[in-house]
Formats: C-alpha cells, structure tokens, sequence
C-alpha cells in the first residue's frame, strides 16, 4: 500500500517520540512517499529541538542522520493546486502539500497532526 508521511509522523520515528512505535509499525513494509519539503520540515523540526536543548544537538542531528535510512520517495507537487488546497481547507501550504499528495494518489496519510487528519478525513468523506 501506499502511504504518504507527513513530518509529524516521521519526526516521531526519527526523534524517537512516543508515538515513533507505533508509527513505524504502521508504516512497516510499506510503499512511502512525502512532498520534497520533508527534507526541510524534518531539519526545522530538529533546529527547534536544538535550541530548547542545546546540550543535545549532537545527539538530534544523529537521528536526523537517521532520515537517510528511511525509504521515503519524494514527488514534485505543483505549488499553485497545494495553494488552492491550502486556500480551500485554511491548512497551511506545507500540510496541503501532504494532503494533495494523499488525495490525488488515492493514498493513506499518516500523521499525528490532528487538525491534518480532520480536514484529510473530512475530504474524504465527501
């Protein structure tokens, strides 16, 4: 199955979050893909780590580093269809690029972003 991961979900893997078990067994053995601005909300979600705990920035690029062991095929989304997404749903651009994704793949979207998951479902619905 294919399934597109947004950085909430994989943040939790890769930081090691409470959540991170059950996402990465979810996510086990399937097909992944996510939006290129992964790669950048992932390195973002570890800056803000970072500064609330700067003793730790070794140890937070190390499992940042881990992000090449995930098998995640990044696609190209077109900007002006996410901004019409984005303007539809009042999500940012960033969490339309995921659900465009999602919804023009006919894909599951895995994230722990509720109000994501709300619109995402809601979509769906219809």
């Amino acid at each position: 199955m294919i399934q597109v991961v947004d950085a909430s979900a994989v943040a939790a893997v890769l930081f090691d979050e409470p959540e991170g078990a059950t996402v990465d067994a979810h996510t086990d053995g399937e097909t992944l893909i996510a939006p290129h601005l992964i790669d950048f909300e992932l390195a973002n979600i570890c800056w803000k780590r970072m500064r609330r705990e700067p003793d730790q920035a070794t140890a937070l690029l190390g499992m940042l580093a881990g992000l090449k062991s995930v098998r995640i095929q990044r696609i190209a989304v077109p900007p002006t269809e996410v901004a019409e997404l984005a303007l539809q749903t009042g999500l940012t651009a960033y969490d339309a690029a995921y659900l465009w994704l999602a919804i023009t793949r006919d894909a599951e979207l895995v994230t722990l972003d509720n109000r994501l998951a709300r619109v995402n479902q809601a979509l769906r619905e219809r």
